[in-house]
């Protein structure tokens, strides 16, 4: 039997009215089995995730602070979600009470506790979740990730699933005929049973593990826009919607600005091609973007244009550095043992940057590089820059196009747009552009106006 695996964000889960439409979508298509759920996010009346609400109360437990106030916030949003839908509140209040336990576990170890709290959202929602689709008479039964097999590494707040965890989980097949399958997302279980949660948003890659250990059909991500669009719409008004592209270019407009999927789902299923369709849960009607290993030629060779801001370079002159042996790894290697991750590095004959987050910086971290590369490195110059923005171009059809770069800096001369830096690399399939910040709503708008509205 072919099935989908369907994941539903926080949006998508956030009030009653959101869980009957969840249940509409899943009877308009008998292969829907496997159901994958966030915690709920914002909705009229509630300003806050709950999410954000289990942070807040892991924090003041930590700090032995009375946390009871947001306690009941959190138990009153689900009571306001559940108890519309005849849950029975005996029900809902002995599954809500699981929290109480976990709020009163050992706060030794401060990540292992901040897990245990946050990932409860996504579990006690899965729980209730279940209950109700079992109270209008549909056989479902939540599924606990400890019990499945979802076993993750010890790195709370940022887990990683293990090597072997797909055979483990691929035993879920023999349930899905007979009862739909309720998974929470988010989080999984190291080898010695601690909750360990992965990052933000990571109910994305949950949906993503299963999808490739049930071999599904398709992976369906369910969330409360439309798609995929070839630009930010907050940058372009009205961007076309992509109606498919390939993990690639997912992975490189995710890169830099397009966060509709967790960056880390695309992996699992890429290893058995299996397609993601991203949707709206307001809208069934529209098919959404299909993310695939290839994808038909389309008449555009640029998928889409892509952006974000907060970037800084760190550039170094030294004549005959070309000569020095070593010289960029003794560079690198000096973010590297300051625990910075970078970018992109450009080079020229005398020449080197290397472009960074700055997010990532500290305040004395700065001065910290320019000595250290100073008393290593020896350089003739050494120029810092930030409020840098990085434009991206992006599409698989630029492996076989002459002349995109070309076209793509001409768009930006005419805007009045000074190029700093470009990367292209040896993938081919995107083209970046490293301009001053303010000028990035001016540059996307420039590409886009290029690429897509001729």
């Amino acid at each position: 039997m072919e099935f989908i695996v369907c994941k539903f964000g926080g949006s998508s889960v956030a009030t009653s009215e959101k869980l009957r439409q969840i249940v509409k979508i899943m009877e308009t298509n008998e292969q829907r089995r496997c159901i994958v759920l966030s915690a709920p996010g914002k909705a009229p009346g509630f300003n806050i995730k709950i999410t954000d609400l289990l942070i807040e109360a892991a924090k003041k437990a930590i700090r032995c602070e009375d946390y009871v106030s947001v306690l009941t916030d959190i138990k009153t949003r689900f009571l306001s979600i559940y108890e519309p839908l005849k849950v029975p509140t005996g029900v809902i209040n002995e599954i809500l009470s699981d929290l109480d336990s976990r709020l009163a576990s050992d706060k030794n170890h401060t990540g292992k506790f901040r897990d245990l709290i946050v990932a409860a959202g996504e579990d006690l929602n899965c729980r209730l979740f279940a209950q109700y689709l079992n109270v209008i008479g549909i056989k479902a039964t939540y599924i606990s990730p400890k019990e499945a097999g979802l076993i993750v590494t010890p790195v709370f707040g940022d887990a990683q699933p293990i090597g072997d965890v797909s055979l483990k989980l691929a035993s879920l097949k023999s349930i899905i005929p007979e009862q739909i399958i309720i998974f929470p997302g988010f989080f999984g279980f190291t080898e010695d049973g601690d909750v360990a949660t992965f990052s933000r948003g990571g109910s994305d890659l949950t949906g993503a593990i299963l999808a490739e250990s049930l071999d599904v059909s398709e992976y369906e991500n369910w969330t409360d826009v439309d798609g995929i669009f070839s630009a930010h719409p907050h940058m372009v008004s009205n961007p076309q919607l992509i109606p498919a592209l390939t993990y690639k270019e997912m992975r490189e407009l995710s890169y830099i600005g397009f966060n509709v999927l967790h960056e880390e789902a695309v992996k699992p299923v890429m290893r058995k091609k299996i397609p993601i369709r991203l949707r709206n849960t307001n809208n069934i009607e529209n098919e959404g973007t299909l993310i695939v290993s290839e994808r038909l030629p389309s008449e555009r060779d640029v998928i889409g244009v892509a952006s974000g801001g907060g970037y800084c370079s760190f550039t170094l002159q030294k004549f005959l550095m070309n000569r020095e042996k070593g010289f960029g790894r003794r560079l690198l290697s000096i973010f590297e043992d300051l625990d910075l991750s970078y970018e992109h590095c450009p080079s020229g004959v005398d020449n080197i940057s290397v472009i960074l987050d700055q997010g990532q910086l500290k305040p004395e971290a700065v001065n910290t590089i320019i000595r250290t590369i100073h008393d290593q490195l020896h350089p003739d110059e050494i120029r810092t820059e930030f409020g840098i923005a990085l434009v991206s171009v992006v599409g698989e059809g630029l492996i076989h196009k002459i002349g995109v770069m070309a076209q793509a800096a001409t768009a930006l001369s005419r805007a009045g747009v000074n190029i700093k830096m470009v990367n292209q690399g040896s993938s081919e399939i995107s083209i970046i552009f490293g301009i001053d910040a303010s000028d990035e709503k001016k540059a996307v708008n420039a590409l886009y106006d290029e690429f897509f509205a001729r």
